[in-house]
């Protein structure tokens, strides 16, 4: 039964997927608000094809952060990375270059405000980070990052990148945690997902200016809380 849900869901969910990028490129040309609009369109046509066909749901525990800060959180699926634009307000979503230079989908993604970013990139890349992260401050705009890097199994902690580092030294900005636990109903390694409570817990704001090993420590305590 999971694995029709499943196949129902990358149906419906994809193809709708195809619709909403194609309704960005003229809202795009309208400005930020309609293009925004569209954005929280699509995630709410994925919410709502997680809720129906695939049994899932979030369950947000704590207060999501307003305005601008730094939200670094736990990433185990791709659930959480479309489910947080409902969740935050606009957030701009720090990703892999590789998913910003897919076609078509990456140019919506760029004019959403989306920060991409390129591991191997050294220090031209986190300037080029830096300064789209900027713009998206500027305007009022949390920042979302996943500090660990990349999506990981249940129980997985890997040590931090040094972007999210460095990120927190130059915005000068609190950091919200975020702990979640998609990755026991939407596997990494695996097409069926199953059918759950997604829980996403907001700690407690931690101040701008720790030191990095502080501030790390801290962040990868909380971003891991629930993974028991």
């Amino acid at each position: 039964m999971n694995l029709v849900r499943s196949a129902l869901f990358a149906l419906f969910f994809f193809s709708g997927t195809v619709v909403f990028v194609l309704l960005a490129f003229p809202a795009a040309s309208f400005g930020e608000q309609p293009l925004m609009r569209v954005a929280h369109g699509w995630a709410r046509w994925h919410r709502w094809c997680a809720r129906l066909l695939l049994g899932i749901r979030s369950q947000v525990e704590g207060v999501p952060p307003a305005g601008a800060v730094i939200v670094a959180a736990k990433h185990q699926s791709m659930f959480e990375t479309i489910e947080i634009l409902l969740v935050l307000d606009k957030p701009a979503v720090v990703m892999k270059r590789e998913l910003a230079d897919v076609p078509a989908w990456g140019w919506v993604a760029r004019s959403y405000g989306i920060i991409p970013v390129d591991r191997t990139g050294g220090s031209a890349t986190l300037r080029k980070m830096l300064k789209a992260a900027r713009s998206a401050v500027a305007r009022g705009r949390p920042i979302m990052i996943f500090p660990e890097g990349t999506r990981v199994d249940p129980g997985e902690q890997p040590p931090l990148q040094p972007g999210f580092a460095g990120l927190y030294r130059s915005l000068d900005l609190p950091v919200v945690p975020v702990a979640l636990d998609s990755g026991r109903v939407w596997p990494l390694h695996t097409y069926v997902k199953r059918p759950g409570v997604v829980r996403m817990r907001f700690g407690e704001i931690i101040p701008p200016g720790l030191p990095r090993e502080e501030i790390e420590a801290r962040v990868h305590r909380a971003i891991n809380a629930l993974d028991v």
